[in-house]
């Protein structure tokens, strides 16, 4: 609607400005929380990639996203308390939280700051530059939730489970055999 206002007349540009504007505001306040929460807590430690055997252990993820889900072969890793994140997961929460959300929050101020410090505006080539870069990552983040929600419904032994473990904080975890990695479904549940 911000882009093309021309074709979505019936909205009020300046209110979809505004509404943008206020959800920005609050996606800004929401992650410099959660990056206070997880520095002070030492959960940041959650995100922070391991080079040790990364390579092998992404592909395995994705050869198990790509055909081992389907066959209901157990998953390649065990979620714990300390490791609550499979290989790509890891990066792709690396990659979101330390270039995508920066980015779309640094070019969405540089846009709003173009009427207001014209300097930027030859610095960083204004709104033609910025405007397609702040879309294009718009675009990625959206990719990103769709994709994010697919996956949640191929997480558990039930398509919400990961949904309900996100809202209450408990989730039944699978515990794998040290001898045949086969899954034994636990009657317990783990807060993570």
């Amino acid at each position: 609607i911000i882009h093309r206002p021309d074709m979505f007349g019936v909205f009020s540009f300046r209110y979809m400005v505004t509404i943008h504007n206020v959800l920005a505001t609050l996606l800004a306040l929401n992650a410099l929380f959660s990056l206070f929460w997880h520095l002070v807590s030492g959960e940041i430690q959650q995100y922070i990639p391991h080079p040790y055997g990364f390579i092998d252990q992404a592909i395995a993820q994705a050869k198990y996203y790509i055909q081992g889900v389907f066959k209901h072969e157990p998953h390649p890793f065990n979620k714990t308390k300390d490791r609550k994140f499979n290989p790509l997961q890891l990066i792709t929460y690396f990659g979101l939280l330390t270039i995508l959300l920066p980015l779309q929050g640094i070019t969405g101020i540089m846009m709003w700051a173009v009427q207001r410090i014209p300097s930027i505006s030859t610095l960083f080539g204004g709104l033609p530059v910025l405007a397609p870069i702040h879309t294009l990552l718009a675009w990625l983040f959206a990719t990103f939730i769709i994709g994010h929600v697919y996956l949640t419904t191929i997480a558990g032994p039930k398509p919400l489970d990961a949904i309900q473990a996100m809202v209450t904080g408990w989730e039944d975890m699978e515990e794998h055999k040290a001898s045949d990695q086969s899954p034994a479904t636990s009657n317990s549940e783990t807060k993570l």
